[in-house]
C-alpha cells in the first residue's frame, strides 16, 4: 500500500522506475559464460554507430502478457508514455506501423468515411411523413433503402467492436489520466452512435416520427468519430491531445460550477418573473411572447448573456426591479467576467504545460491503435505479419529458440 501511495505522489520515483525498466532491457554482460543472458547484444561498433540486437522474449505481443501490451493497456505508472521511447519498443511499434498498421489504419479511415457519406446522404434526403416508407420510385427509393441497410450493418458492426471493447480483460486496469482519452474516443462514442442509430431503426418501424430528431445526435457522433483518424498524423494528432484534455477536464470543471450558477439564477429569475408575467403577455411589442416563467426559455435567455447577447429590454415590466438589476448583475459578473475569463486562462496553461507531454500523449495513443488493429486481426494473419519482419532474427543457435530485433 506504502508502495502504491509512492508512485502516484512521487515523480523521482516514476523516473527511478523507468531508469530500471531501461536497464533491465539494455541489459549486456560481456564475459562469455554470462553471455547468454544479456537481454542486449551489441553486433558492431563504427565510432558513434553501433548495431544491436534485443531480446524479445516476453516483450512483443506474439507472447501472452507481454511487456508491450502491459505497458499500453495495464501500466498504472504515471510515466508509462516515456517507456515507450525506450528501445527497442519504440523501433518494434514503428516497424509495427510502418509494417502493417499504417495500412490498415489509412483502409479503416477510407471506409469510414464512405460510410459517413452513405449515412449522412440517407439522412439528408429522408422522406417526410409517417414512416415506414414505401419503395416507390425505382432509382431513389432503392438506393435510400441499400443506403439505410448500410447504415444499420455499420451500427451493428460499431456495436458489436465497442462492447468486445469494453469487456477486454486488458481494458479493466486502464490507467484513466492517460489513456480514457483513447477508449473514450473508440468505445464510447462509437457505442453511443450505434446505439441510438439501433433506436431510431426500431422507432421508424414502429411509425413513429419523432425518429428524424433522435437520428441528430448518431449523425453528429458519426463526425465527431472522425476525430479519431487525427491520430495518424503526429501534428494532427498532438492538437487532438490538447483538445482531449481541454474538454475532458478544463470544460469539463467549467460546465460543471457554470450549470450550478445558471440554474440557481433562472430559478431566482423565474421567482420575481412570476407575477409580471401577465402584465407582459398583454402588451403588444415585440416582446410580446417572452414568457419568462417557463424553465428552458429562462435558461436560454440567460446563456445568452453568458455569451455577450443578452437583451435588457424585457426588464421593463420587471416587479422588482433592483433586485432583478442586482441579480442579472451577479450572474454576468460571476459567468460571462469571472468564469470565462478562468476558463480561457486553464486552457492556455492547459497548453502550455502539455506542450512537452502531447508527443509522448500522442506516441501512446497510436500504439494503442497499433496493438488494437493488431488484436483485431486473425491469428494466423498476425503470426504471418510478425513472421515477415525484416529486423527480426532468430538466434544463430541452435539450441536457443529466441527472437532478436535489431
Amino acid at each position: 500500500m506504502q508502495l502504491e501511495k509512492m508512485k502516484h505522489r512521487s515523480f523521482p520515483f516514476c523516473s527511478l522506475i523507468c531508469q530500471l525498466f531501461r536497464h533491465m532491457l539494455h541489459r549486456e554482460f560481456m564475459d562469455e559464460e554470462t553471455r547468454p543472458l544479456s537481454r542486449k547484444f551489441t553486433e558492431w561498433v563504427y565510432g558513434p554507430v553501433h548495431s544491436s540486437l534485443y531480446d524479445m522474449t516476453s516483450i512483443d505481443t506474439n507472447e501472452e502478457d507481454s511487456v508491450l501490451e502491459i505497458i499500453i493497456f495495464g501500466s498504472e505508472i504515471p510515466n508509462h508514455p516515456e517507456m515507450l521511447q525506450i528501445e527497442p519498443l519504440r523501433s518494434l511499434l514503428q516497424d509495427k506501423w510502418e509494417r502493417f498498421a499504417l495500412k490498415l489504419f489509412l483502409m479503416n479511415f477510407l471506409l469510414y468515411v464512405v460510410y459517413l457519406t452513405i449515412f449522412t446522404a440517407v439522412a439528408l434526403y429522408r422522406k417526410d411523413g409517417k414512416p415506414p416508407f414505401p419503395i416507390e420510385n425505382f432509382p431513389l427509393d432503392h438506393l435510400r433503402c441499400v443506403g439505410e441497410i448500410l447504415s444499420v450493418f455499420g451500427a451493428l458492426i460499431f456495436l458489436y467492436k465497442t462492447i468486445n471493447h469494453f469487456l477486454s480483460p486488458l481494458n479493466i486496469f486502464l490507467y484513466p489520466d492517460l489513456t480514457i482519452t483513447a477508449v473514450l474516443e473508440i468505445s464510447l462514442c462509437s457505442f453511443l452512435q450505434a446505439a441510438l442509430l439501433l433506436i431510431c431503426v426500431i422507432m421508424y418501424g414502429c411509425g413513429q416520427e419523432e425518429y428524424v430528431g433522435l437520428l441528430v445526435l448518431p449523425l453528429a457522433l458519426a463526425w465527431v468519430n472522425l476525430l479519431y483518424y487525427l491520430r495518424g498524423s503526429k501534428q494532427l494528432g498532438m492538437h487532438g491531445v490538447m483538445m482531449q484534455r481541454m474538454i475532458l477536464r478544463d470544460l469539463l470543471h467549467f460546465l460543471s460550477v457554470y450549470c450550478v450558477l445558471l440554474f440557481g439564477f433562472s430559478a431566482g429569475k423565474i421567482l420575481i418573473d412570476s407575477k409580471s408575467k401577465n402584465l407582459r403577455m398583454c402588451k403588444i411589442d415585440a416582446y410580446r411572447d417572452l414568457n419568462y416563467s417557463d424553465v428552458r426559455f429562462t435558461i436560454l435567455e440567460l446563456f445568452k448573456f453568458t455569451i455577450g447577447m443578452g437583451d435588457l429590454q424585457f426588464t421593463d415590466d420587471v416587479q422588482y426591479k433592483e433586485v432583478y438589476y442586482i441579480l442579472l448583475i451577479s450572474y454576468i459578473v460571476l459567468t460571462y467576467i469571472l468564469l470565462l475569463n478562468m476558463l480561457i486562462a486553464l486552457m492556455s496553461n492547459t497548453v502550455e504545460r502539455l506542450s512537452n507531454q502531447s508527443e509522448n500523449i500522442w506516441n501512446l495513443q497510436r500504439a494503442f491503435t497499433i496493438l488494437d488493429m493488431e488484436r483485431s486481426l486473425p491469428k494466423p494473419l498476425r503470426h504471418k505479419l510478425l513472421s515477415r519482419s525484416s529486423r527480426m532474427e532468430s538466434s544463430r543457435n541452435s539450441m536457443d529458440t529466441r527472437k532478436f530485433f535489431r
